[in-house]
């Protein structure tokens, strides 16, 4: 199985990236303005990129603060059943973010245009949260 990571360093308090990265008013400044999120385990996000479908993440796991897990049930058929992770730590009022998109069955075309756009994601999130 696959796996693309990713490491940005946010000077932000991370229950500030927590919650731009937990709600749809975060979510819509830094993804897609076409959303329904849920801070909630089992809930199932869903974001719409004008693609033709709408790609459907169920929360696995959130720990406040500190790590969020989804499991893609519904996207692009490369996505699906792959689950994408954000842990969370903080020092200094800097936050250090670790995104985590694993269990892609290969490297794809797909794979790697993906891999360049969680990078841009992360820059989003990043201006978004120090600004």
């Amino acid at each position: 199985m696959e796996s693309i990571e990713h490491i940005n360093y946010i000077k932000a308090p991370k229950a500030r990236v927590y919650k731009t990265l937990t709600s749809e008013e975060g979510l819509g400044q830094v993804w897609t303005k076409k959303l329904k999120v849920k801070p909630e385990v089992g809930f199932i996000n869903e974001f719409d990129f004008d693609e033709g479908y709408i790609t459907k993440f169920k929360i696995i796991e959130l720990v406040e603060s500190n790590k969020i897990v989804w499991e893609c049930t519904a996207s692009d058929k490369e996505w699906i059943g792959t689950k994408v992770s954000f842990e969370l730590t903080e020092k200094n009022n800097t936050t250090t973010l670790r995104l985590k998109h694993y269990n892609w069955k290969k490297r794809t075309e797909f794979y790697g245009w993906c891999n360049y756009n969680w990078a841009m994601f992360l820059l989003r999130l990043k201006t978004y949260c120090e600004n």
